[in-house]
C-alpha cells in the first residue's frame, strides 16, 4: 500500500484497513512498529502504563525512532514502584514522557460527592473514578494526535480477542489505535524484557502480572486468572473503558 494513502486519518478506509491487517498477518511488533512510526510520527505515541508490555514496547519503539512519543495518564492513585519504573524508562532512555493529569476540579468534586474510595461502593462508582481519573484524560490526549499504540494482548481479556493490529478508532475522532503486541504471549513479553534488560516494575516480581491504580489492583493467588487482581471485588469483565470496542 503506497504511504501518501495513509498521510491523514480521514483518508484511511475500512478496506484500507482490512489490507493492511491481512498483510502485517504473522508480522512481528517491530515490523509493525515500523510501518505506524513511518507512516504516522511525531503524530502517534504509545499510551503506558509502563506494564510489562509497554516498556517492552517502548524499547522497541525507539530503536525504530528514538524521538517516538510516549504518553501514560497520572490518576493521582498510582504505587509508587509505578512512578519508580517512568523515571528508570525516562532516564535509560533519554525521553520525554507526556503526563496526563486528570482536571482537578473534577475530582475534587468527585470525592467531595463520594468519598476518596468511592469505587468500591459500586460498579457506577468505580466507572465514574476512572472516567474523571483515566479517560478523559486520555480524550484529550488523543485529540491532538491522528493514531495511538497500545500493549494490549488477545489472551488478556475476552473484549481484547476480538482486537486487530490496525484499527480505526471510533471513539476518538477515526484515527488509527496500532496493538503490536496482540498476538504475543505473556512469556514472550517478558522473554523480551529480560533479553534487552528493559526496566520494568518490581510489582510483577510480586505477583502482579497486571498493575493499575494501588487501590484497586493486588497481587494475584496462584492458579488465578492474569486480570483477576484488577478491581478485585468485582465479577465479569475486568477493563476501565480505556480499551472497550465501541459499536461501529
Amino acid at each position: 500500500m503506497e504511504s501518501n494513502v495513509l498521510q491523514t486519518k480521514a483518508k484511511l478506509t475500512q478496506e484500507q484497513v482490512n489490507s493492511l491487517n491481512a498483510s502485517l498477518a504473522g508480522a512481528s511488533p517491530q515490523k509493525i512498529l515500523q510501518w505506524a512510526l513511518g507512516e504516522f510520527h511525531p503524530k502517534i505515541a504509545l499510551a503506558s502504563s509502563f506494564g510489562a508490555e509497554d516498556v517492552a514496547l517502548i524499547d522497541m519503539m525507539v530503536k525504530v525512532n528514538p524521538m517516538a512519543r510516549v504518553f501514560t495518564l497520572d490518576t493521582g492513585r498510582l504505587n509508587q514502584e509505578t512512578y519508580d519504573v517512568m523515571d528508570e524508562i525516562k532516564g535509560k532512555y533519554s525521553m520525554e514522557i507526556q503526563v496526563m493529569f486528570p482536571d482537578h476540579n473534577t475530582v475534587e468534586k468527585m470525592v467531595r460527592e463520594k468519598g476518596m474510595n468511592l469505587f468500591y461502593d459500586s460498579v457506577e462508582n468505580r466507572k465514574l473514578c476512572c472516567g474523571i481519573r483515566k479517560i478523559e484524560p486520555l480524550n484529550r490526549a488523543l485529540k491532538e494526535l491522528d493514531g495511538w499504540i497500545t500493549g494490549i494482548r488477545k489472551d488478556q481479556t475476552q473484549n481484547r480477542q476480538a482486537a486487530y493490529y490496525v484499527e480505526i478508532d471510533h471513539d476518538h475522532g477515526g484515527i488509527i489505535k496500532v496493538n503490536p503486541l496482540l498476538d504475543w504471549k505473556w512469556e514472550q513479553v517478558w522473554d523480551y524484557v529480560k533479553q534487552n534488560k528493559v526496566p520494568y516494575n518490581v510489582l510483577h516480581d510480586r505477583g502482579y502480572p497486571s498493575i493499575g491504580c494501588e487501590p484497586c489492583t493486588r497481587a494475584i493467588e496462584p492458579g488465578e486468572d492474569p486480570r483477576a487482581g484488577r478491581w478485585w471485588w468485582e465479577q465479569g469483565n475486568k477493563e476501565c473503558g480505556l480499551h472497550v470496542r465501541g459499536k461501529h
